[in-house]
């Protein structure tokens, strides 16, 4: 797809929506970083704008096609989320269904840094993860047990195409003998509905906002286990040590930050009962991070194998406490490079 037709997708989109006139051209840059949408900014006459388009087949190395619908799963999330949270998400500026593509308010980057190049550059606040996992159980604790909810986002096959299949999955196809116990968390999560998850609370897709994190990205968004977006957000914080290992003790410590204000706000349920399921579900997420359909992309060969052996002992050897992860994780780090 050519920047050019990229450009006409998004001004027919606009159109569409009523954000431009029909003499109105403007400027349109598209953006990196999705795999799975096409994303630009317009400069419309009115303001810019952030315009994002839901794609038949995500950019990544095997195949891996998702249903389109998954971009109108995003629009509710936002707008139900905005309601709870009001500036913790970009606002709906128009949508246009006929091809599952939406324009939200543009978030000026200088203002609005994104969380991955934070850490990235060794930038890892406890108090900036103590608000995305607070805001996260707001979230879960709002929507818990919630039948009209549960209806409205009853995205199964989105995230089985999305999520389920295409880490748990696909790992338990490249290890044969962890399949059982891969298939078996699968259908335990499919099966677990409670409140509202985002599905991809991931670094790339939190802003570090002047008034506090914004959560963006919710295409996976479902009706389900909720343990999923904690321990999809704990696995990055584990990895970022692989990554850049002389900032070890502030991931570590954004970790222990971020367990405790989530744990401090479950109230739908027991906090240990929800913990236990957080943990086995970070060791399939690292290990499908490594052998999935979407490997972190800043591992080299060794963080790789030294992420892959650490979870599938876990896979295989499932503990019930976040702490023991964390604990074992940095003294596995400690022998694996002293």
């Amino acid at each position: 797809m050519t920047q050019q037709t990229e450009e006409t997708i998004v001004r027919n989109t606009l159109l569409r929506m009523r954000l431009i006139d029909a003499d109105e051209f403007p400027p349109i840059i598209p953006l990196a970083g999705g795999v799975s949408s096409l994303i630009a900014r317009a400069d419309t006459r009115r303001g810019p704008l952030c315009v994002k388009q839901a794609l038949p087949e995500l950019k990544v190395a095997t195949h891996w096609s998702a249903p389109l619908g998954r971009s109108h799963a995003e629009i509710d999330w936002i707008r139900q989320v905005g309601g709870w949270l009001p500036g913790s998400v970009p606002a709906i500026i128009g949508e246009d269904r006929e091809s599952h593509a939406f324009a939200m308010s543009w978030l000026e980057p200088a203002l609005h840094p994104v969380w991955k190049s934070q850490l990235r550059d060794g930038i890892a606040r406890s108090a900036f993860a103590v608000e995305v996992a607070s805001q996260l159980a707001t979230i879960h604790a709002a929507s818990a047990n919630n039948d009209v909810l549960a209806q409205t986002f009853a995205n199964d096959e989105n995230f089985f195409h999305l999520r389920l299949d295409p880490y748990f999955g696909e790992v338990a196809r490249a290890h044969g003998d962890c399949a059982p116990m891969l298939q078996q968390l699968i259908d335990e999560t499919a099966n677990n509905k409670r409140a509202l998850v985002h599905g991809d609370i991931s670094p790339k897709n939190l802003l570090a906002g002047p008034s506090g994190p914004v959560f963006l990205d919710a295409e996976c968004a479902w009706y389900g286990e909720p343990a999923f977006d904690v321990a999809f957000c704990l696995c990055h914080l584990l990895a970022k040590c692989l990554w850049r290992p002389e900032s070890t003790v502030d991931f570590l410590a954004c970790f222990d930050a971020f367990v405790d204000a989530y744990l401090a706000g479950v109230r739908w349920e027991e906090p240990a009962a929800l913990e236990a399921r957080v943990a086995r579900l970070l060791a399939a997420i690292l290990l499908a991070r490594v052998d999935g359909k979407s490997p972190l992309e800043y591992l080299d060969e060794r963080g790789k194998d030294v992420q892959r052996q650490f979870a599938l002992a876990r896979v295989r050897s499932p503990v019930s406490r976040l702490a023991a992860i964390r604990n074992d994780w940095q003294s596995n780090l400690d022998h694996s490079f002293s």
